[in-house]
């Protein structure tokens, strides 16, 4: 295991979405300061979204036969413009500009960031994929709480701040980089010659479908909880801006925990078995939490995001064993499909919050986490075959 690299490249994942959750934490500020409605919030988030989407099977597929090691700092001096561009806007459209140079920095960083972090493991992908998902879930639960520090308090122009955590990720990013060209690609370039399906091309298309059900149902739910919590916060229980922030940064920790564990776990009892524990096991939890009082769902939340996050590593690499040789097209086919799927259902939930209010929402998500139950129709599998000769 190559410790200092796969550290730096989840240290870069951190400030990666460490500098993205600052976005939808100051959507109450940017609501009250613009008039925005629900629907606006979730346009904010689609145009985030798909430009975080669109382009990561893509830059996976072209990186799984040409290796671009600078991509990762390019992403990252993305994302430092558009934080500069959403420190100074002051418009709705500039807001989406904003997210969108957020999103592009995003969709380059993940597909190469989780080459990497395979290429410092090899043999515990399992680990090396939840160390490096972790680092972003860390980020991810850190934004909030820091937004509602520096930003919140003191205006959006404060946003500017996260300019020197950017600067950061830049020259770490530079560093994994120049490793990463030494390797010249190779490690999955070989693995990419040698390794073969251990299941029919019917049994694949199955199989990712069935995942793409499972990503459907969580990150829909996850949708949710990361851009309306501080909302469901503050109209249930009269909870201030920032004291919902802090109910926000506990259910991203407690992310990040559950993301943390679901790999080595997954390389220890199968990637099966940690996918039906961690959807369908959310469902009580969702399911009691609309109905829960400040206390309760605050246990809740936490309850349900660690549970629901242990299944992300597990898909991902479950996936990658089913086509091997495509890490890249892999990996960025599914944080693309997370990425879209958060996006237009913030929209979706948005457009039903300004309906039929936000406590609607909740009890209306909280039955698809019983969508795990798909998850019997994928097929166990063990280590590729390899070509002889």
């Amino acid at each position: 295991m190559v410790v200092p690299v796969l550290v730096a490249v989840t240290m870069g994942h951190l400030i990666n979405d460490l500098i993205q959750a600052v976005l939808p934490a100051i959507y109450p500020m940017l609501k009250e300061n613009y008039g925005l409605s629900f629907f606006e919030i979730g346009i904010i988030t689609l145009v985030y979204q798909i430009s975080a989407s669109l382009l990561q099977p893509l830059i996976g597929w072209y990186s799984d036969r040409h290796p671009q090691p600078w991509l990762l700092p390019t992403g990252m001096a993305s994302i430092l413009v558009g934080v500069c561009l959403l420190s100074y806007a002051h418009s709705f459209s500039l807001i989406l500009a904003a997210s969108t140079l957020i999103g592009i920095g995003s969709s380059t960083f993940h597909p190469e960031g989780s080459r990497v972090a395979l290429m410092t493991s090899p043999g515990r992908f399992g680990l090396a994929q939840s160390t490096f998902q972790v680092g972003g879930n860390a980020g991810s639960a850190l934004g909030p709480l820091l937004a509602a520090a520096v930003v919140i308090p003191f205006g959006q122009a404060h946003v500017a701040w996260f300019v020197l955590p950017a600067v950061c990720a830049i020259a770490l990013l530079g560093y994994v980089s120049r490793w990463y060209s030494r390797q010249s690609g190779l490690f999955w370039k070989q693995g990419g010659k040698t390794a073969v399906p251990v299941h029919s091309r019917r049994q694949i298309v199955l199989a990712l479908a069935v995942l793409g059900m499972l990503v459907f149902s969580k990150y829909v739910y996850m949708a949710s909880l990361y851009n309306f919590l501080t909302f469901y916060m503050m109209e249930r229980f009269d909870v201030s801006m920032a004291g919902s922030q802090m109910y926000l940064f506990f259910f991203l920790g407690a992310v990040a925990a559950g993301t943390f564990l679901g790999g080595p776990i997954g390389d220890r009892f199968g990637r099966k078995t940690v996918i039906w524990f961690s959807i369908l096991g959310a469902a009580p939890f969702a399911l009691a939490l609309p109905y829960a009082g400040l206390f309760g769902t605050a246990v809740l939340t936490v309850v349900t995001g660690f549970i629901l996050a242990s299944a992300f590593s597990a898909i991902i690499v479950y996936a990658q064993e089913l086509i091997p040789g495509n890490p890249g097209l892999v990996a960025g086919g599914f944080f693309g499909l997370m990425f879209g799927i958060g996006g237009i259902s913030a929209v979706f939930l948005g457009w039903v919050a300004d309906l039929k209010g936000i406590v609607f929402v909740y009890r209306f998500c909280a039955f698809l986490p019983l969508l795990g139950v798909l998850t019997v129709f994928l097929p166990s599998h063990g280590k590729p075959a390899t070509k002889s000769g």
